[in-house]
Order: structure tokens, then C-alpha cells, then sequence
């Protein structure tokens, strides 16, 4: 009982603090700060990222600034250069954003800046350098493990309803731990299931997130310190997720490992702190897990509403040699599907993985734009906002359009300023020429035997408050099998 009644008090001398917090130091009159906390922008918009975009649009610098978040949001490609390349070094992570995200991705190496960060990036790019070799762990995976899930489905007797969103996490989950820990999820013993494990990173990944959507984080450690509400479900997660990693570590120190056999088995070559593999394990399998399954997702969203660009897709897929039609492409002849290159990269444009990235100023700067930034000022460069802006990519910005990626036929690459889907600069994504393969595979084993269909074909995509872009209640189709015809 006395407990119960301390518990009370401490959480009613917290929200007396965080009211008059509120109130005195971030309390602001303007009209796009009103908006955002009172959630009046969701009348007219279904993501907040859209109503963003609204704002960028119509501001003649493309940066915008939301007072009470303390942040500067830009879609100017000068700015996004200034900030992951000219003047990098002033727009680290910070420790705001470590802060937030450090009970999941603790002192991995997108959780962190400067030597650690260096270390890090080094240490992965041996393994995520050669994406010849990892096209093998994912043809088994697509050929052994997607088809035929998506083939039992569409024999089975719910008609070949299926959660497409929900298969591309799962595929992509248990792909990341074969090639970064040279772990099979299905035969490891576990206290759950592999579905059970990866709602424990869905669950962790959106509470995560927001933590960083709050006006103040002393609302959430309010939350955290008393073990209530949402902090106490994101702790539970966590928890799930660190004994998939404790017995990992366990297995690989058992069994003897390599400095080649995988990523996981580099680090633990050069170090045995259990926590800091535990982090490093985290943050690789939420790169390789969450990005793939959100841009497979939006991916073939976009197709079922464009048959015409699927249909381009599969003549130039039918085009490949030396193979019969149920078949994957081998990677060299995935090298010369340029159209399947432009549609991936159209998808990401108008639905990037990560939606928006935030960075926090080291001192006072100012953008190329002219925007004056203070010292310790969250800075936003907002690829989902940039895709849609015409001054950008002109005034057909919000179509679908693969062939703006074409010249000739052939596939040409943008300005990476322009489209930051995978970062640019000094933090560009190691992992980008494999995530492009292990998609590339997917939509070219999918459409070789398969036939989709949306449940809901009207309507826009709406999105949950995440890490990275998660399509709310997910994506509900009906899969078919296509009759295959060898040659």
C-alpha cells in the first residue's frame, strides 16, 4: 500500500513538472506548432510525413522549423549536402538522439558518431563489401523459404489471403541472421516462436520511435523511471530481443568461429565485451530486417496499382538467357535488368524506407539556404517530403514513373543529394548494393510464379509512427499461383 502510494505521489509531482515544463518553455502560438500538438494536421492529412511535405512545398527555402520540437526540417538538396558532407563533422547524431534510441540500439554503430561510429563502419564494410557472396544466402532463402510459403498460401483455404508486409519482415529476418550471424532462425531452441521474435522488434522499433515524436524527453523517462505504460512494453520487448542475441553469442562461442565466416564473427574477433556484440547484433539485424521488408512492401504496392510497370518488369525479366522460366536470374544477369533497377528506385523516391533523418548541430551554422542554426538544434532532412517536391523532380513528382531513372534504356544514377534514400556522404549506406540484390531477387521470384492482387486496390498508403516506414494494419492481398511454362 505504501508502495502503491509512493508511486502515485512520484507520478503526480512528474506530471505537475512536465505540465508546467510545457507550458513555460515550449509553448508556442504559431500556427504549424499548434497543429502539430494538437494533431489538427491528420483532418486534412493521413502521415504526419505528408503534412511535412505540405509545409516544405510552400516554403520558398524548403526548410521549415517546428518550435516546439526544437527542429529544422529541410528538403533543399544544398542543405542535405551541407549537413552529410560539407560541414559533417557540425551535424553528428548528438546525444539526444543516442539517448532515445539507446535502450534498443545502445553503442551500435547508428546510435553512435566519431571513433566508435569509424570502428564500426570498418569492421563492416569487409563483410558487406561483397554482394556477390550474399546472393547465395539469399537465393536460399527466397527458393527455399518465400516461394514456397507464398505456394502453400495460395493452395490454402483461406484463399490466398496473406499479409504481404508481414512476409517481407519475416523473409528479411531470417535472411539477416543467416548472412551477418550465420544463423538458421528455425533451428535454434528458443522460448518463442520467430514470428513472436520479430513482433518483440516491431513492438520495440515503434515505441522507439515515439520516444522521439514527444515535445520533451522528460515525459518518456518520466515513463521509464516508474516502469509504466509504454516504457514498460518496450522494456519487455528489449528483453525478447536480447535473448535471440544472448544465444547467438552463446552458440558461436561454443562452436569456434572465424574473422570470414560472417559480420557477427569479425567483431568477435577483436572483442569479447558481451554488450558491445549485443548492440552490434541489434543494430545490423534492424538495418537488414526493417528497410528491405518497407521498401518490398511500398515496392509492390506500387505494382498492383501500375500493372503496366509489372508487366515492363516481366518482359525484361523473360528477356534473361540461359534459364528456364521458373527460375531466378543469376546476379550477373540481375546486373542488366535496368527497368527492375528505375522501378526499384521510383518505389524508394516516392516511399523511402526511412521516411526523414534527424541530426543535431554541434555549434551555430548556417545553411546554404540561409537558415541560421543554434547549437544544439535538432536539423531534419526529409527524403519521403523530397520525392514529392517539384522543384526537385519536376512537376510529374507525384507519379510513378520508372522511366525517369532510364537514358536510353539504360539505368542512370541521380545525385545522391537529391535523393538521400540511402544517405550520402561520409554515413552512405554500406549495405546498399546488397539490399538492392536481395529485393531484386524477391520481385523476380515473386512475379516468376506468382500473381498479387490488393484486397483494398483504392486509397493511400498509411503509415505507423516507426523507425522505418511501416504500412499501418499492413498489406492484405490475395496470391495466386501462375502457370509456369518451361522451355
Amino acid at each position: 500500500m505504501v508502495s502503491l502510494l509512493m508511486t502515485f505521489l512520484t507520478l503526480s509531482s512528474f506530471t505537475i513538472f512536465i505540465l508546467f515544463f510545457l507550458k513555460h518553455k515550449l509553448y508556442c502560438t504559431c500556427d504549424v506548432c499548434h497543429s502539430y500538438l494538437t494533431s489538427n494536421w491528420s483532418t486534412q492529412y493521413n502521415n504526419l510525413c505528408d503534412w511535412y511535405t505540405h509545409l516544405l512545398q510552400n516554403s520558398p527555402s524548403q526548410t521549415i522549423h517546428i518550435h516546439v520540437l526544437a527542429n529544422t526540417i529541410t528538403a533543399n538538396p544544398k542543405n542535405v549536402e551541407h549537413i552529410l558532407k560539407t560541414n559533417f563533422h557540425n551535424y553528428p547524431k548528438g546525444k539526444q538522439f543516442s539517448m532515445i534510441l539507446g535502450d534498443l540500439l545502445g553503442n551500435g554503430i547508428f546510435n553512435v558518431d566519431g571513433d566508435a561510429w569509424m570502428f564500426q563502419k570498418k569492421m563492416a564494410s569487409l563483410e558487406l563489401g561483397s554482394v556477390s557472396n550474399a546472393f547465395d544466402n539469399v537465393k536460399f532463402h527466397v527458393e527455399s523459404r518465400l516461394l514456397p510459403l507464398l505456394s502453400s498460401v495460395a493452395r490454402g483455404k483461406d484463399g490466398g489471403l496473406i499479409d504481404l508486409q508481414c512476409v517481407f519482415r519475416q523473409f528479411s529476418f531470417e535472411y539477416i541472421c543467416r548472412f551477418s550471424f550465420s544463423l538458421d532462425l528455425n533451428s535454434l531452441e528458443l522460448p518463442f516462436t520467430v514470428s513472436q521474435l520479430s513482433d518483440s522488434f516491431d513492438l520495440a522499433t515503434t515505441l522507439s520511435a515515439k520516444r522521439a515524436m514527444s515535445t520533451s524527453p522528460v515525459v518518456w523517462k518520466a515513463y521509464r523511471r516508474l516502469n509504466l505504460g509504454s516504457e514498460r512494453k518496450l522494456k519487455e520487448a528489449i528483453q525478447n530481443v536480447n535473448i535471440l542475441v544472448e544465444k547467438v553469442i552463446e552458440n558461436k562461442k561454443k562452436l569456434g568461429f572465424t574473422k570470414n565466416q560472417d559480420l557477427l564473427s569479425r567483431f568477435m574477433e577483436v572483442s569479447d565485451d558481451r554488450s558491445f556484440l549485443r548492440d552490434v547484433m541489434v543494430n545490423f539485424i534492424l538495418a537488414g530486417r526493417d528497410t528491405v521488408a518497407s521498401a518490398l512492401t511500398s515496392f509492390f504496392w506500387l505494382i498492383m496499382n501500375h500493372p503496366e510497370v509489372e508487366s515492363r518488369i516481366r518482359i525484361e525479366m523473360d528477356r534473361t538467357k540461359n534459364r528456364k522460366q521458373d527460375q531466378l536470374a543469376t546476379f550477373e544477369e540481375m546486373k542488366e535488368l535496368h527497368y527492375l533497377q528505375a522501378a526499384i528506385h521510383e518505389s524508394m523516391r516516392l516511399y523511402p524506407p526511412i521516411q526523414f533523418d534527424s541530426k543535431f548541430a554541434a555549434e551555430n551554422d548556417a545553411l546554404p539556404d540561409g537558415t541560421r542554426v543554434k547549437k544544439g538544434t535538432k536539423v531534419t532532412f526529409h527524403p519521403y517530403a523530397m520525392g514529392r517536391m517539384e522543384t526537385i523532380w519536376g512537376k510529374d513528382c507525384k507519379k510513378f514513373k520508372p522511366e525517369r531513372w532510364l537514358k536510353n534504356g539504360v539505368f542512370k544514377h541521380e545525385n545522391p543529394f537529391k535523393y538521400p534514400v540511402f544517405q550520402a556522404g561520409f554515413r552512405v549506406c554500406l549495405g546498399k548494393e546488397m539490399a538492392l540484390m536481395e529485393m531484386k531477387s524477391v520481385v523476380l521470384g515473386i512475379l516468376t510464379r506468382f500473381k498479387l492482387r490488393l484486397v483494398k486496390p483504392d486509397g493511400e498508403l498509411r503509415f505507423e509512427p516507426a523507425l522505418t516506414a511501416t504500412v499501418k494494419n499492413g498489406l492484405p492481398i490475395i496470391v495466386g499461383e501462375r502457370r509456369v511454362a518451361s522451355h
